[in-house]
């Protein structure tokens, strides 16, 4: 018994390790992005391209290797996705040009989107309910400890070696570890026993996540009505819906047979709502993004020193993924979400509205980092497994993991525009070179008033950003309060 426990401990050790190893590149790479460019002869904006295609490959990718792992068994899915995120790895760090980068990003992507998934997947259905919890909280907190880890790391590995190649090639040999271990430790499950895969309903669930995803990465921050109306992403955007029409009339047709998807799951209102709090935990995520700016803009701090800052919501995540677990075996996930909604509501209301010293500025940070931390683990996978059911989990588990996604892209563009309008309303704006002459020409007791004025703009103009992320933080808890309400026994 001792000997079995054992086995099923190390096995969740592996899928851990993928999954961190995974999650780590994107932060890598970031740290990275200027040396690459200079290698390659790229702009910074034919750079980003490194990222944005990694995403897009991801968010396709994830669903599909799900509903694979379903069918055909999790360790023989989880064993080719490292494998394949190995060569990925490889590839990008050997690649004589900018076009091989690029598309050895999306082979590394298709390697990277499903081991998060499978892991979840292992965890629901391998391990007891009371269990669940805490071992998905430790999958999100691994999410969170990367993207913190990551850029430092990347960084490190770049002032030692001086090349960008040597951030890839360090996957190589945890890779191969994975593999090895992965193939003796993880159990292999049997799968489903229905033969036909649904492939036109693949094929245009993909055609619909890449045109919205790509349609999304075409949106202008501070012009966000204007991009929308252009060519590039309402033809897109179209061709997504269209796409997704077509995907659900599909899954109806060969609902009695093997679809992707099932139709009773794309009309089930717990489903749906389950994909949307996704997508605004996504949102939540992406105000990373513009900590660093805030508190530039708000206290002051120079642009070298405004990482630092980030340390309260980074390390709330992570306890707040850790606490999610726990919580979601103690009152369930259901309850689970509306305490995460709350926290952050506060958390984001806090900082963006009162904030009069940066110990308050990293308290309330912390808070809210503790709010969306909790769902970035258990209490939304196990409302979407609950609902899916054990032959879905991989699939339904993916199709969160894209819902997610798509929040974390489109949140940037949303973000930026709030905040560009918000300086845009204010009038000391209007006449930015006439301040700073002031602000120049002023004795030091005046400039310290000018310079209040200032940070007291730049917290009225960044207030919008807030408003959104409360928003998007109580809809969550009101989402969470109605599956309550319906007796969700999750």
């Amino acid at each position: 018994m001792v000997k079995k426990a054992n086995h099923k401990t190390f096995a969740m050790v592996i899928l851990i390790i993928g999954v961190f190893m995974s999650a780590l590149d994107n932060g890598i790479i970031a740290s990275a992005l200027t040396s690459i460019n200079y290698s390659f002869h790229v702009s910074e904006v034919q750079g980003t391209w490194g990222i944005t295609l990694y995403t897009l490959g991801m968010a396709i990718s994830t669903p599909i290797i799900g509903k694979l792992a379903d069918k055909y068994g999790r360790r023989k899915l989880f064993l080719i996705e490292i494998a394949i995120f190995a060569v990925g790895s490889l590839l990008v760090a050997l690649s004589p040009s900018f076009t091989l980068f690029l598309a050895a990003r999306i082979i590394q992507s298709v390697g990277g989107g499903g081991i998060f998934i499978i892991a979840s997947s292992h965890v629901l259905s391998t391990y007891p309910k009371e269990a669940q919890g805490g071992l998905l909280g430790a999958l999100g907190a691994v999410n969170g400890i990367a993207s913190v880890v990551g850029p430092n790391l990347g960084s490190l590995i770049l002032n030692t070696t001086g090349r960008w190649n040597w951030l890839f090639l360090i996957n190589l040999p945890i890779a191969i570890f994975v593999l090895i271990a992965g193939f003796i430790a993880i159990p292999e499950t049997k799968g489903s026993h229905i033969k036909r895969l649904d492939l036109k309903g693949l094929i245009f669930l993909s055609l619909g996540i890449f045109a919205v995803m790509l349609a999304i990465t075409n949106l202008q921050s501070g012009h966000l009505l204007a991009s929308l109306l252009t060519p590039q992403v309402w033809g897109i955007l179209v061709l997504g819906i269209l796409s997704f029409g077509i995907f659900v009339m599909l899954e109806k047709v060969s609902e009695k047979t093997d679809p992707f998807l099932p139709y009773q799951l794309l009309k089930n209102q717990g489903f749906l709502l389950t994909l949307t709090m996704g997508l605004l935990s996504g949102m939540l995520i992406a105000i990373f993004v513009f900590i660093p700016s805030f508190v530039e803009q708000r206290y002051g701090v120079s642009a070298d020193n405004s990482g630092i800052w980030m340390s309260g919501i980074g390390l709330g995540s992570i306890v707040g993924a850790g606490v999610g677990g726990t919580l979601v075996s103690k009152l369930g996930a259901a309850k689970t979400v509306v305490v995460s909604g709350i926290l952050s509501a506060i958390g984001f209301g806090a900082i963006g509205f009162f904030s009069p010293s940066t110990g308050w500025f990293l308290g309330a940070s912390t808070l809210a980092g503790v709010g969306f931390g909790m769902l970035m683990g258990a209490p939304l996978s196990v409302l979407m497994a609950y609902f899916a059911g054990p032959k879905q989990n991989g699939v339904a588990l993916g199709t969160l993991s894209v819902s997610r996604q798509v929040g974390l892209t489109i949140a940037p563009t949303i973000y930026a525009t709030v905040i560009q309008n918000g300086f845009s309303r204010i009038p000391m704006k209007e006449s930015l070179e006439a301040y700073y002459r002031q602000l120049l020409q002023s004795t030091a007791q005046d400039q310290a008033g000018l310079l209040r004025i200032f940070y007291r703009t730049a917290q009225a103009a960044y207030a919008n950003l807030f408003v959104v992320a409360i928003v998007a933080s109580l809809i969550i808890a009101v989402g969470g309060w109605y599956l309550k309400r319906r007796q969700v026994a999750a």
